[in-house]
C-alpha cells in the first residue's frame, strides 16, 4: 500500500511520530508587505500604512496593523481605505524586497526541515515531525524560528503548531501579530468547536449566512450536523466541512509541490449580475491578481475565469496563447474578453475570480496538488 508521507531530498520519507500524528507548523508573516515597508522606512513606522495604488482604481494589497485599526484591509478600494482612514499613506509596491525577504525567511525555515510547502512569499507550512536538528519538539522549533526571523529580518512572524494543517493555519492567526498557539493531540475537535464558522477556510459571507440560516453559528452547530445533511445543503463542500468540524485532516505538507496556477477569487456580500458591476469587479480582480503575478515570478500561458451563480453552479473559461502572457494588459485583455463574452449572464453570481496557469516549468514536473487561489473576501 502506498503512502501519502512526504519525503525528504534523499527520497526517504518523512516518519510520523509514534502515536502516528505529524508535527505540524504554520508560519505566517505579520503584514508582510505592509512591515517591510515600516522597516525600510522609518518614517512609517506607528502609522498607518498601505502598499497598493491611491485613490481612481487603485486597490489595498497589504495594510499595516495601525491602518488595520480603521477597518482598512486588503482587496479594499483604495478610495473606500482613504475614507475610513483619512491619514492613510499608500506606498507603492516594491516585489523585489518582499521576495527577498522571503528568501531570507525559506533559509531560516530550511535550517530546521527540509519539508516546506510555501503558500506565498508570506506563509508556509512546515513539517518537522523528523527535524534536521534532533530538537523533537515542534513548538521549541517554532519560537525558534521566530527568534531567527525577527533577528535576521526585522520582522515579525505568527505561528501556529498542530498535529495536522488545518489546525495550524487557524491556530497561527488567533494571536497575530507576533504570537503563536499550539493545538495538542486531542485538543482539536474542542479548539474548532469555539470558533465562529467564519473562520473556517473557504467558508465566505454567502456561505456563512446560509449556515445561520440552518442554525450554524459555529464548530460545535457544524459538528452536529450528520454528513448526509452537510452533502444536502453544501454539495461537495459537505465532506470537507464533516472533517473540518472535528478538526481532521490528512493532507501532508506538500514538500515538491508545483504550483500550477495563480489568481484570486472574491466572493460578494450581494450578488452582481449587471454589466457594469461585473466589469468593475473583474477591473479590481486584474489588478489584485497581477500584483500576485509579478511577486511570484510566474509566466503562464492560459487565463482562466471563473464565476459561481448564486445556485452555487461554478462555470469557467479559459482563453490560452502559443507564449507567455506579455504583461497585466495583455492578461487584462484576456480576461475581458471572457466576460464578455459571456455576457449577459443567464443569473447573478456570488463569486468572480481569475488564474494565470499553464505556468512556466510546470509541465516538465510532476504536479501534486492545484495550488490554491487567493480568497479575496
Amino acid at each position: 500500500m502506498a503512502s501519502d508521507a512526504p519525503l525528504h531530498d534523499d527520497g526517504r520519507e518523512a516518519r510520523t511520530d509514534e502515536l502516528g500524528l505529524r508535527k505540524i507548523i504554520h508560519v505566517d508573516m505579520d503584514a508582510f508587505f505592509a512591515s517591510v515597508e515600516q522597516r525600510d522606512n522609518p518614517d512609517l513606522k506607528g502609522k498607518p500604512v498601505a502598499v497598493g495604488g491611491a485613490g481612481g482604481r487603485g486597490v489595498v494589497a497589504a495594510a499595516s496593523y495601525e491602518a488595520r485599526k480603521f477597518g482598512v484591509r486588503s482587496a479594499m478600494p483604495s478610495i473606500t481605505a482613504s475614507r475610513l482612514c483619512p491619514d492613510l499613506i499608500f506606498v507603492r509596491p516594491r516585489f523585489d524586497a518582499y521576495k527577498e525577504a522571503s528568501r531570507q525567511i525559506r533559509k531560516v525555515f530550511e535550517h530546521y526541515t527540509p519539508i516546506i510547502e510555501p503558500l506565498s512569499l508570506d506563509e508556509a507550512y512546515l513539517d518537522v515531525t523528523d527535524d534536521r536538528l534532533g530538537i523533537g519538539s515542534a513548538t521549541r522549533i517554532a519560537t525558534l524560528i521566530r527568534q531567527e526571523i525577527r533577528a535576521k529580518t526585522q520582522l515579525t512572524a505568527s505561528a501556529g503548531v498542530s498535529y495536522n494543517k488545518f489546525l495550524a493555519k487557524l491556530a497561527s492567526d488567533q494571536n497575530k501579530p507576533d504570537g503563536m498557539c499550539v493545538i495538542r493531540p486531542g485538543e482539536g475537535a474542542a479548539f474548532v468547536a469555539g470558533l465562529p464558522i467564519r473562520r473556517f477556510h473557504g467558508v465566505g459571507p454567502k456561505a456563512e449566512e446560509k449556515m445561520q440560516r440552518l442554525g450554524i453559528a459555529t464548530g460545535a452547530d457544524l459538528a452536529a450536523k450528520d454528513i448526509a445533511f452537510l452533502r444536502e445543503h453544501f454539495g461537495s463542500m459537505g465532506d470537507y466541512l464533516f472533517r473540518a468540524a472535528r478538526g481532521i485532516d490528512l493532507r501532508p505538507v506538500a514538500a515538491h509541490r508545483v504550483r500550477k496556477s495563480v489568481g484570486g477569487e472574491r466572493t460578494f456580500s450581494e450578488d452582481i449580475g449587471s454589466g457594469a458591476a461585473l466589469r468593475e469587479t473583474l477591473a479590481t480582480i486584474i489588478d489584485i491578481v497581477w500584483e500576485r503575478i509579478e511577486a511570484s515570478g510566474a509566466r503562464g500561458r492560459t487565463v482562466t475565469l471563473k464565476l459561481k451563480f448564486t445556485d452555487f453552479r461554478i462555470m469557467t473559461r479559459s482563453a490560452s496563447l502559443p507564449d507567455y502572457v506579455s504583461g497585466k494588459a495583455q492578461f487584462a485583455a484576456l480576461s475581458g474578453a471572457l466576460l464578455e463574452a459571456e455576457l449577459p449572464l443567464p443569473r447573478p453570481i456570488r463569486l468572480m475570480g481569475l488564474t494565470l496557469g499553464n505556468l512556466e516549468g510546470a509541465e516538465d514536473e510532476k504536479p501534486v496538488r492545484d495550488e490554491a487561489q487567493l480568497r479575496l473576501l
